[in-house]
């Protein structure tokens, strides 16, 4: 099923990181070789998917418990991460569906791959998903992702982060991103935020502690918006397309 809400404005690419930037090395390879093609949306492209709460399941939106064994949860400090998801004219974009993953309190991934010496929770698979409401509002209950080591530079490391995924009402708006944390040293440390060339595009990847939503001797709480599509949306990790 798919509704139609008329083109999106452009995107501009001056807020956006450049596709080749050496430093962060896999975009080398990554970025394209010949010259981008501007082409105009395609009905495709401003229509997408509405998702319905009966897709979610019961602990979707609680990455503490979704993957634990009966009468346990995840260990890590224990966190709330709320906000909007906002059209770049203020307006709400209800009934997005937002997919969470991310490291565990230790900064290792339940990936195969991942080859990271810190443990891994048995009770904690790092995924996750919410569905946005009439308002645009969500909000979801996971621990505090670690640090980790990349191989990059000799001594890099990613900043605590959690990527998001969002689907909003057209293909157009798919975004990709990820959230870091309000007074991490390791933001400016890191060679992929410093492929983005404007403080206030990084102020908006990074979550605020927000005391007043938090749940007292249980979690602490974080504010992250998110802007889809237009000349102050919520970046797109390091590439130029989609958004």
């Amino acid at each position: 099923m798919t509704k139609a809400l008329g083109a999106f404005y452009p995107r501009d690419r001056s807020w956006h990181p450049k596709a080749y930037t050496p430093e962060y090395k896999t975009s080398v390879l990554r970025s394209p070789q010949k010259p981008l093609v501007s082409l105009g949306s395609t009905l495709s492209e401003t229509t997408g998917p509405v998702f319905g709460h009966s897709a979610l399941g019961e602990l979707d939106a609680d990455l503490i418990l979704n993957c634990a064994r009966p009468g346990e949860s995840a260990l890590g400090e224990r966190i709330i991460v709320h906000g909007r998801v906002l059209a770049e004219n203020a307006r709400p974009v209800p009934n997005v569906l937002i997919e969470v993953w991310q490291a565990n309190a230790g900064g290792r991934y339940r990936h195969k791959k991942d080859g990271y010496l810190a443990p891994l929770d048995p009770n904690f698979g790092g995924c996750g998903r919410v569905l946005t409401d009439e308002e645009g509002y969500y909000a979801f209950r996971t621990i505090k992702p670690g640090p980790y080591p990349w191989p990059n530079g000799v001594n890099d490391w990613r900043p605590a982060h959690i990527h998001f995924s969002l689907f909003g009402s057209g293909f157009a708006q798919r975004l990709i991103s990820q959230m870091y944390f309000e007074g991490d040293p390791h933001i400016a440390l890191c060679p992929i935020v410093n492929t983005i060339g404007d403080p206030d595009a990084i102020d908006m990847l990074t979550a605020k502690l927000d005391m007043n939503n938090t749940i007292p001797m249980n979690a602490r709480a974080y504010r992250f918006d998110v802007v889809l599509r237009g000349r102050r949306s919520t970046l797109f990790e390091n590439r130029m397309e989609g958004n």
